[in-house]
């Protein structure tokens, strides 16, 4: 397993080793002792899987807030997306900041994507499969968002000429300049 740090340290591009063969192949993507012994130290307690049947579907950018925080590890199983995350620790350097990297099934790449930041993706590629790993339950309480469309944040989404495919709920998301301390 390869893991690289990107221009916000806390986001890691995580390679798992994949082994291939006439049959096809074998990976494993998950192991805690892999993970701890590259410095990885967390409990991960739900399976998430997503489908998104167009491209420049748009989900996020979404969070958790304490005690229901998550942390996530977002792999590709089936097309590609564009994997954005936005610090919104008010104490961080890198407050406001984002970084953004193409996770998908050609790849075989996953995103560790930790607490205190907002997470979302657009898919690339149509009938794109997500799943993701998280470190707390889904709480509807706890539940939040980030505009996806903030100007402040300058996230270029590569989005198809007719727009983003979006939720009724992701159209409403407040913006960082109105969002409350989180974390």
């Amino acid at each position: 397993m390869d893991v690289v740090s990107l221009d916000i340290p806390d986001i890691k591009i995580i390679r798992p080793r994949k082994f291939g063969d006439h049959r096809g192949f074998f990976s494993e993507t998950y192991n805690k002792q892999t993970f701890l012994a590259a410095g990885i130290d967390l409990e991960f307690v739900q399976d998430n899987q997503s489908l998104s049947a167009d491209v420049g579907t748009l989900r996020g950018l979404h969070f958790q807030t304490p005690p229901f925080a998550q942390d996530k590890l977002v792999r590709v199983v089936r097309g590609a997306i564009l994997d954005v995350a936005v610090d919104i620790r008010r104490g961080s350097p890198t407050f406001g900041r984002h970084v953004k990297a193409v996770i998908s099934a050609a790849e075989w790449n996953q995103i560790l994507v930790p607490i205190g930041f907002a997470h979302g993706f657009c898919t690339l590629e149509p009938d794109t499969e997500v799943i993701y790993k998280v470190t707390n339950y889904y709480s509807p309480a706890h539940d939040r968002g980030l505009a996806w469309d903030d100007p402040d944040l300058g996230i270029d989404w590569p989005l198809p000429p007719g727009g983003a495919v979006l939720s009724d709920k992701d159209r409403t998301h407040p913006r960082l300049a109105d969002l409350n301390d989180c974390f």
